[in-house]
């Protein structure tokens, strides 16, 4: 199911733990499937499960509880924005409707043009930064006001198609 090239991969994050651990190396395996496919389809899932020797729902129980896999194909930029309860105080799910309504899609949607794709996060681990964001599961954006997240917005759309780090992480 895997090329050999993905299966080397995998391959060297197994080897770093003992032979009956290798199922640790799950998140890993997920990381490189998303990284060269943009998305962790359930015929990955499966073939991750086959090479860990593991059940396919403990790797889909893994998938599911980290929005950092998409378990769908996303925007070239997934903006995820924390809407736990430090950020919405501080205005996270106001920033998470601009956003959506700046680029005229619902929570969760990719736009049209299939450059972005916004949804909520849980905890990002910057609560004193409030509102917060993560691009491509990569870069966080701290104290996103409208104006931040329209200056980000309108700098991302200025990016030509396939620009360094641009695409899936």
């Amino acid at each position: 199911m895997f090329p050999p090239s993905t299966l080397a991969r995998f391959e060297r994050e197994i080897a770093k733990y003992p032979p009956e651990q290798k199922q640790s190396a799950v998140m890993a395996c997920l990381a490189i499937v998303q990284q060269e496919q943009g998305w962790v389809s359930a015929e990955s899932e499966q073939g991750i499960a086959e090479v860990l020797g593991m059940p396919p729902i403990a790797v889909h129980e893994v998938t599911t509880f980290y929005n950092m896999y998409n378990q769908r194909p996303t925007g070239r930029y997934k903006l995820n924005v924390c809407t736990n309860l430090p950020c919405q105080l501080r205005d996270g799910e106001q920033a998470l409707r601009h956003l959506c309504h700046r680029l005229g899609i619902e929570e969760g949607g990719t736009t049209a043009d299939g450059r972005f794709t916004v949804q909520k996060s849980e905890c990002l681990g910057a609560c004193a930064d409030a509102p917060v964001m993560l691009v491509n599961d990569r870069q966080m954006c701290s104290y996103m006001s409208n104006e931040r997240l329209d200056a980000l917005l309108d700098l991302l759309a200025s990016q030509p198609a396939g620009a360094a780090g641009a695409d899936h992480a």
